[in-house]
């Protein structure tokens, strides 16, 4: 038993298992940030192949006569037949059926009888049975996460280990290959098919593989590059460089004969253009142990374009680092920087891959483990996966940029648009660096001398802007995350760089026709907004983003000595939320009071985008007298930064009360939409906005009938944060219902594109619930006070560790980073002065707070 625990790997945590109809979306992207992906299919398939500068999404390279990509098991028991399987589960139903025959990968193969999957981002763990095969295999696969750690998050590569186990009292001998084309060339939009594609056979020390590359695709084509899909299995490693070149599928069935003679592979020379390479172990499984087969699938494909770049497919080739100058779009990979190429990324993460696996099981198990409902825990952890995503990407220089989201087969919505970006808090409290990227990229890069910040930003950024418009929301947001990012990692040099363009962009506001220009704390003016439209009056989701960004402001500028513009920052925030209360509270919920311009004119120039009303007397597309899902979207981000209430704590209750009342849904089958389906049939979820006192505008704001995510954990998490737990609970559960496998993948929350980075707003439900606030300037760190023992996992984006809490006794375990405490709290209940206190990865130190009356 001490040989059979040597040779398998650490015990993976498992927060969500899925099985029967409930594995038919499910792709588990494995890559690191910005990387690209490709990823683990719910029956233990390769799908969805992102792993070349684009999306594209269902994609799985090969097709006609040719092989996908597949592992096989070979096994046979004493005196027995040998079997063969596909390492998959049952095709799903809607497979069948094809013009000619089922459409589905690899579908000729024989499978597994059942499969079941298990996770807890970024694991994913395949669980395949069949009572005719002599072992068990459970496909088990990630990419290194660790919060905090970026290079550490950012490996391009899928690691993968096949683990079989033998239940029976005879020693099985068993193995499996893995395969796929060399496809290195092929994107969408590409006419010409890739050419001069070829693989070699390497050993380097303990790793053996296979490197699939090209000498005919341009070293400056965005699929130009390497593969590689290597072991370091030390005997019964066989190879293939090439499948036979035969027709009528011929190929497949001798590549099968092959592999099931003995599990053992014999090269082939091949003229394919895009060739097949396999890579096989062979070993003896002995009654009632286990054995891992591990392999990583690793690339490194350096010509990432600009967000709608050209490729320059006539550069002629040149030497081992990639063509960049002849090319004005492109702006790189900062991957490919860190490796020469796959094999290199092969080398190096088989080093290192054991301890990035304990240091992603420790932060996977120890966030599982947190005393927190299981659905705030799969919304906040699952939704990460959007950060390795084609959403991401860093350009060679390191600058982190996102999309809105992925299009089948192309970004959608460029520019690291604030007024999307500016909802999350995933990025921000698990990778602060990258947070505070976007940051420099949006004030250094993206906003002028008057202080205009463009809500997108062009790539690359030494050329000349040609998107100049303005979003209220998205200028007001970004000063928020830009006050909250210096807040966690309490860096003096980031706000000092940025302060200048910082406080541009707040005064900005006051311009001549501007949002504010009367400087009365309310936004009155044209405010382009995430709803793609342009509001005209005040109304309660630019207002309290408004009020959010005078009271970060007012901080900053108090921190900096800049005295006359706090207390300006201040009286316009006083102003501004007794009006907006006065105004707009119908005694339910906050509403928009339409204000028409009167004519073009009236308007500053660069507020208006184009995608909105046309007739200034009478402004169309607004929200007008609705209840809006995320009418107090300022309010929750100012909660998460721990500026207090902008608006009268009771009005924000009923406020969130009303929203759940009136834009909740149990069922969608009798709702109208005439625009996206999110939610369908018998699903439930909140409506982006409701009519509830009539007076709905002929042609309101366009989404109004929609249900999205992103908007809905905005309330739901604000629902937390107000004590409206059993509301916020059922939100929650209904959103992540949706996703259940069956019917959405997991892993891909979708709004204007696949893996929408608006959805990781999510991780504010794991804030609002253990009541985390850290302040780096201050060293102050509060949690709420728990009724009972609890431990919870905590992260400022730059540390992570733990807290256990029982009565007054807070002990703090720092896992890695370092945290600096002055002060530590329990809300409500008491604090304790921790003065000088530094706790460094591996330490830890109990607190006993004083409460609060003493």
């Amino acid at each position: 038993m001490n040989h059979k625990r040597s040779t398998v790997g650490p015990v993976w945590p498992v927060l969500k298992s899925y099985a029967g109809d409930h594995l038919a979306r499910i792709a588990l992207p494995l890559g690191g940030i910005g990387t690209g992906t490709v990823s683990l299919g719910g029956r233990g398939d390769w799908r969805d192949w992102e792993i070349m500068n684009t999306p594209r999404k269902g994609f799985v390279p090969g097709g006609g006569f040719q092989a996908r990509p597949a592992a096989v098991l070979w096994c046979r028991s004493g005196r027995a037949a040998a079997v063969t399987r596909l390492v998959e589960g049952p095709l799903e139903a809607h497979e069948y059926e094809g013009a000619n025959g089922s459409p589905a990968p690899n579908q000729g193969w024989p499978r597994f009888a059942s499969a079941t999957f298990h996770t807890a981002y970024p694991f994913g763990e395949v669980r395949l049975r069949d009572d005719a095969v002599p072992v068990r295999v459970t496909v088990r696969a990630f990419n290194p996460l660790v919060p905090g750690d970026v290079a550490a998050s950012s490996w391009p590569l899928a690691a993968v280990t096949y683990r079989l186990e033998n239940p029976t009292r005879r020693a099985v001998t068993a193995a499996v290959c893995m395969s796929l084309p060399n496809y290195i060339g092929s994107v969408p939009g590409e006419t010409a098919p890739p050419k001069g594609n070829r693989n070699r056979y390497r050993v380097s020390g303990p790793v053996r593989g296979v490197v699939l590359e090209s000498r005919g695709v341009s070293r400056a084509h965005s699929g130009w590059g390497t593969i590689a899909l290597s072991t370091t299995a030390r005997a019964g490693v066989s190879y293939r460089t090439g499948w036979a070149d035969l027709s009528w599928g011929n190929s497949v069935l001798e590549f099968h004969d092959d592999v099931a003679a003995d599990g053992a592979l014999r090269n082939h020379a091949t003229k394919a253009a895009q060739p097949m390479a396999s890579l096989a172990v062979r070993v003896t499984v002995p009654a009632g142990a286990t054995r891992d087969i591990p392999f990583l699938l690793t690339w490194h494909f350096p010509n990432r374009l600009a967000w709608h770049g050209k490729d320059a497919t006539n550069c002629a080739d040149g030497g081992s680092d990639c063509c960049a100058s002849p090319n004005p779009d492109w702006v790189g990979n900062h991957y490919t920087t860190r490796f020469r190429d796959a094999w290199e990324v092969a080398q190096r993460a088989w080093r290192e891959m054991p301890a990035l696996e304990r240091r992603t099981v420790a932060f996977v198990r120890a966030f599982c483990a947190s005393d927190a409902p299981a659905v705030i825990k799969e919304a906040a952890l699952f939704n990460l996966s959007t950060l390795r995503s084609q959403t991401c990407f860093r350009t060679a220089d390191g600058r982190f940029f996102g999309w809105e989201g992925c299009g089948d087969n192309a970004g959608c919505c460029h520019g690291s648009c604030t007024h999307v970006w500016n909802y999350e808090q995933g990025l921000g409290f698990v990778f602060g660096e990258l947070s505070r990227s976007l940051a420099e990229v949006a004030f250094a890069h993206g906003t002028d001398a008057r202080g205009k910040m463009r809500f997108r930003i062009d790539l690359p950024l030494n050329r000349p802007a040609g998107f100049q418009a303005a979003a209220a929301d998205g200028q007001m947001g970004a000063i928020l995350r830009f006050y909250r990012d210096w807040q966690l990692s309490g860096d003096e040099t980031f706000l000092q760089a940025h302060w200048p363009k910082v406080r541009k962009a707040l005064e900005f506001c006051w311009i001549p026709k501007g949002w504010d220009a009367d400087q009365d704390g309310v936004m009155e003016g044209c405010q382009h907004n995430t709803m793609d439209v342009e509001y005209y009056g005040p109304n309660p989701q630019m207002g309290t983003w408004y009020l959010g960004a005078l009271r970060a402001g007012e901080e900053m500028a108090r921190h900096l000595g800049e005295a006359e513009l706090a207390a300006k920052c201040r009286r316009l925030f006083e102003r501004g939320r007794r009006w907006l209360d006065a105004q707009l509270f119908n005694g339910e919920y906050y509403e928009h009071h339409v204000i028409p311009p009167g004519r073009r004119a009236n308007i500053a120039p660069d507020l208006i985008a184009g995608m909105g009303a046309k007739n200034w007397r009478d402004p169309d597309l607004q929200l007008g007298p609705g209840c809006l899902v995320d009418q107090l979207v300022g309010q929750w981000f100012a909660a998460v930064c721990g500026l207090g209430y902008l608006l009268p704590p009771g009005h924000v209750k009923q406020t969130l009360r009303s929203i759940k009342r009136h834009n909740w849904r149990v069922e969608f089958r009798t709702h109208f939409n005439h625009l996206r389906g999110y939610a369908l049939g018998d699903e439930a979820g909140l409506l982006m906005a409701t009519y509830p006192r009539g007076r709905r505008p002929a042609r309101p704001f366009p989404y109004y009938n929609e249900v999205m995510t992103g908007f809905e954990y905005t309330a739901a998490t604000h629902m937390l944060r107000e004590g409206l737990t059993r509301d916020a609970l059922e939100c929650l559960t209904a959103i992540r219902a949706r996703y259940d496998g069956k019917k959405r993948n997991p892993f891909n929350e979708a709004e204007c594109g696949h893996h929408y980075a608006r959805a990781l707003a999510s991780w504010a439900a794991y804030l609002f619930w253990t009541g985390f606030h850290y302040s780096a300037v201050t060293g102050a760190l509060t949690f709420a006070a728990a009724t009972k023992p609890v431990t919870w996992f905590w992260s400022t984006g730059q540390a992570w560790g733990t807290c256990r809490q029982h009565g007054r006794r807070v002990t703090l375990r720092v896992e890695h980073g370092a945290l600096r405490l002055e002060r530590l709290e329990l809300a409500g209940r008491g604090a304790v002065a921790c003065p000088g206190v530094v706790l460094r990865a591996g330490q830890q130190r109990s607190f006993t707070v004083t409460p609060r009356h003493a």
